[in-house]
């Protein structure tokens, strides 16, 4: 664990996922960075993921500590469950049993609050493959989607980014805290105020492309996630794996492919990443490599393509590591992709550097399947949030003493896409 401090209630959470993993209960979890507000949701009739392919959930608790991101400051003793309920989708039945209560829903709000609660939870996802939303009958509940994905273009995407003189500021204290030995690599990010005309976030998660996606909604705080970044993944043979993704270029630049394999920059910058997470999983599994270094993605986006440069590593992880299920993650954590190296000093400085908490930006989401003992998750980056009835995208890059700000700060502003792409 990379942080000074962590709250009982974020410990009981990392227990709780010992428990789940030791009674074969499927959940889907979500951590924040700060690893302050972590969320478990128990799965209805658990154990099961296929039959749970293409069912709607409704996720509803009484959420009594937590209002958003920002009332971190929780010092319960408790870890919060949540457990997911079915909704008949084709006819939006009025109510969903949890503990004996009834929660009212109809298909436009998705969801109506219980004035006896403080405040119910919707959440979507799609963990590569595995959703819990019927997208057939969302595309036709939110009209003609297909429609609105003709008409997507990137004039629909307005960014507002801080100016480069704040962004300076930050950049120049990470790069004198590096000259000084103290990280050699630091991910500084920033949130940049976006209009994305009438769409919603909702309409965004269905008509975004990504290998994991959620949406997220409590009372007027909403974000989503379209991630092509994997976090770890742990499959039947007790074998952990991890993606870094660091490095990415416009694909419509001549030789873009090649600009980036051939950028000492970019280079040193995978190296560092690979060289942190190869480390990280020798703390949990033995026998670790690196399978494929450095090899290219392409992401489609509303402006076109993008590459970016990943790697696989693999480790072995003991027979008895369900015991010690929430560890895992607690030694892991914060993604490495997104923070730096060394990593304490780094998560220092980034405090320092950076305007605010970061909240469930750049935390990571997945599942765990307690019938085949098994999970994916992925890293929370292309993360949009409602904030207050304002749109705000977060976006950021890796920074070495080698870096250009004014470079950086311009990958951090093409960074800020949704991967939709027009249909022809």
């Amino acid at each position: 664990m990379h942080f000074n401090k962590i709250s009982s209630n974020s410990l009981n959470f990392f227990n709780s996922m010992n428990d789940c993993v030791n009674k074969k209960i499927s959940f889907v979890f979500i951590i924040d960075f700060e690893l302050e507000l972590p969320l478990i949701f128990i799965l209805s009739n658990a154990n099961a993921p296929d039959y749970l392919q293409n069912q709607n959930k409704y996720v509803n608790s009484d959420y009594r500590n937590c209002h958003n991101y920002r009332d971190y400051h929780d010092d319960s003793d408790k870890c919060d469950y949540y457990y997911s309920n079915e909704c008949d989708n084709s006819d939006y039945r009025d109510k969903c049993d949890y503990r004996d209560k009834f929660f009212k829903f109809d298909k436009h709000e998705r969801y109506k609050k219980n004035k006896k609660y403080d405040g119910n939870i919707l959440l979507k996802y799609n963990i590569d493959g595995f959703k819990n939303f019927d997208e057939n009958r969302a595309l036709h509940d939110l009209h003609d989607l297909t429609a609105m994905q003709k008409v997507w273009d990137n004039k629909y995407m307005k960014k507002l980014p801080i100016n480069f003189e704040t962004y300076n500021n930050s950049f120049k204290l990470v790069t004198d805290e590096q000259k000084k030995g103290n990280s050699y690599l630091l991910n500084l990010t920033f949130k940049t105020p976006v209009e994305i005309g009438n769409f919603s976030l909702e309409e965004i998660f269905y008509l975004s492309s990504a290998k994991y996606k959620l949406y997220f909604k409590k009372d007027a705080y909403e974000f989503i996630v379209f991630s092509p970044e994997s976090f770890i993944n742990i499959d039947e043979n007790n074998r952990i794996f991890t993606y870094p993704v660091k490095g990415t270029i416009d694909a419509k630049l001549r030789n873009a492919e090649n600009i980036l394999m051939d950028d000492d920059k970019e280079l040193a910058e995978h190296l560092t990443v690979v060289d942190l997470l190869r480390n990280d999983l020798n703390i949990i599994s033995s026998d670790v490599k690196v399978n494929k270094f450095r090899y290219i993605e392409k992401i489609n986006t509303n402006s076109g393509l993008l590459l970016q440069t990943v790697s696989e590593i693999e480790g072995k992880l003991k027979n008895d590591y369900i015991n010690k299920f929430g560890d895992i993650f607690l030694s892991l954590l914060p993604a490495g992709s997104v923070s730096g190296a060394p990593k304490d000093k780094t998560l220092e400085i980034i405090k320092l550097a950076e305007l605010e908490r970061r909240g469930y930006y750049s935390g990571v989401f997945g599942y765990y399947d307690g019938i085949k003992n098994c999970l994916k998750s992925s890293v929370m980056i292309r993360f949009i949030e409602n904030k207050n009835n304002k749109l705000y995208y977060r976006s950021g890059g890796g920074i070495t003493v080698y870096s250009s700000a004014l470079k950086e700060y311009n990958e951090m502003i093409r960074k800020i896409y949704v991967p939709i792409y027009r249909n022809s």
